[in-house]
C-alpha cells in the first residue's frame, strides 16, 4: 500500500486497483506546492470526513476530471452532487460502503462540526466523521477533525486499524497531548501519522510535541507530497 500526505488532512492511499483521496484540500493549502492533477492522477474514489472547506477542497473538480466516485455522509454528498459530481456513494456513521475488490469505507464517529458558508450563511452538511478503510493492505483510520473520545477504543476493537492519521493541531481538533494519549491508550497502530497542523497560524505548526509525547508509538512524520509504503 502506498500512502502520500499532502499537508493538512489530505491523504492519498492506493494499492493498484484503488486510488483513494481523503479530504483533498490541495488548492489553497499552504503546505502543498505540487500539482493538483498529479496528486489526483488515477483517482478512483474521493472520501470526505466532513464538509469544511479545508477538507472538501478540490473534491468536486477532481471527481469531474477523473470520474472518481465521491464517498461522503448524506447531506454533504447531496450538496456536492448539486455542484456536478456524478458518481456518489452516501452513508452515515455506523455504515460501511463496499468499493469493490474487497475494499470498503466505514464511517465512524468524530466530535467536530460540518458546514460551509453560502452567501455569508452557514449551511449544515451532516455529521462529521472519521473513516476506516479496509482492503488496501493494512486497515487505515483517518480520524478527520475530532476531539478525543473514549469510544475510540471501540473503533480499535471493531476494525483494528494499523495505520492511523490523527489530527494534532489543537483549537479545532485534538492537540498534541490528546492525540498522543489517544494513540497510546486506545489504539494498536503499527504506524501513526500526525495531520492537521502547520498550515494556518492559528493551529500548531510542528509535530514535535506530539512526537515527544507519543512515547512507545511508531510515529512517522512524512515529507509533504512524498509517497511512503506500509
Amino acid at each position: 500500500m502506498k500512502l502520500t500526505w499532502f499537508g493538512h488532512s489530505a491523504v492519498r492511499a492506493e494499492n493498484g486497483s484503488h486510488v483513494i483521496l481523503i479530504d483533498p484540500f490541495l488548492t489553497g493549502n499552504p503546505s502543498f506546492t505540487g500539482s493538483v492533477d498529479e496528486a489526483a492522477a488515477g483517482a478512483t474514489h474521493v472520501v470526505l470526513t466532513h464538509g469544511h472547506d479545508d477538507h472538501v477542497g478540490d473534491a468536486v473538480a477532481i471527481c469531474k476530471k477523473t470520474g472518481a466516485t465521491l464517498v461522503a455522509v448524506y447531506e454533504l454528498a447531496l450538496h456536492l452532487a448539486a455542484q456536478g459530481v456524478e458518481k456518489v456513494e452516501v452513508g452515515n456513521p455506523g455504515g460501511t460502503i463496499d468499493l469493490g475488490d474487497g475494499v470498503s469505507v466505514s464511517f465512524v464517529n468524530a466530535f467536530h462540526s460540518s458546514s460551509t458558508s453560502v452567501n455569508g450563511q452557514a449551511v449544515y452538511l451532516g455529521n462529521p466523521t472519521g473513516i476506516v478503510i479496509e482492503g488496501l493492505g493494512k486497515t487505515i483510520y483517518h480520524a478527520g477533525d475530532t476531539g478525543i473520545f473514549g469510544d475510540m477504543a471501540l473503533i480499535d476493537e471493531l476494525y483494528a486499524p494499523k495505520v492511523g492519521f490523527l489530527p494534532i493541531g489543537d483549537r479545532f481538533t485534538m492537540g498534541a497531548k490528546q492525540a498522543a494519549f489517544a494513540a497510546r491508550k486506545f489504539f494498536h497502530f503499527d504506524v501513526v501519522v500526525p495531520i492537521h497542523y502547520g498550515t494556518f497560524p492559528i493551529i500548531d505548526q510542528t509535530a514535535d510535541e506530539f512526537v515527544a509525547l507519543a512515547e512507545g508509538v511508531n510515529v512517522v512524520v512524512p515529507e509533504v507530497g512524498k509517497t511512503f509504503e506500509d
